[in-house]
């Protein structure tokens, strides 16, 4: 009778655990990821753009304003991105970038007055380490997000921009 009793409080002890974590985890889940609102920033200027190698594939120049990198709360990087190609055409983008679900967002385009167009097709997409588009490869994999885990703030993504990469994440 007594291990009867035991058994029925450990399978009660159980149930209540159980409910208790579907509680959690519907509580988790009720909270979907919401995104900070985004003002953009003035153009970049010259003095705070850091190069970063994208791949021996391309002779484009990449630089990231370090100026406009921030580490928000909703969890995204964004930065000013210029390209500068070997015919010195230059494309500049105010982007974003979320470790967590491996995808970017380029909220407006530079203009040559230093003005912004905000982007008409600003949705969220993939990241993929393809020969075109490479720069966000590189930039989620060697300074952002290192092993997928976004960087501490943004003086750490400024840091593994200056040194040529992300060495480790906590040894920053």
């Amino acid at each position: 009778m007594v291990f009867l009793l035991r058994m029925f409080a450990v399978g009660c002890g159980l149930l209540f655990a159980s409910a208790a974590g579907a509680s959690f985890e519907e509580d988790y889940e009720a909270k979907p990821w919401q995104e900070i609102e985004v003002a953009l920033p003035a153009a970049p200027a010259r003095e705070s753009l850091l190069p970063f190698y994208v791949s021996a594939a391309t002779e484009n120049r990449f630089f990231v304003d370090a100026a406009t990198l921030t580490v928000a709360s909703d969890g995204v990087v964004r930065y000013v991105l210029k390209v500068v190609s070997s015919e010195g055409a230059v494309t500049v983008s105010f982007e974003g970038m979320r470790c967590e679900t491996r995808e970017r967002r380029i909220y407006a385009s530079g203009r040559s007055d230093g003005s912004w167009s905000k982007s008409r097709n600003n949705q969220w997409s993939s990241i993929r380490d393809a020969a075109s588009n490479r720069q966000y490869a590189a930039l989620f994999g060697d300074y952002f997000c290192p092993d997928g885990a976004i960087v501490r703030n943004a003086d750490e993504a400024v840091r593994a921009l200056r040194r040529g990469g992300h060495t480790d994440i906590r040894g920053y």
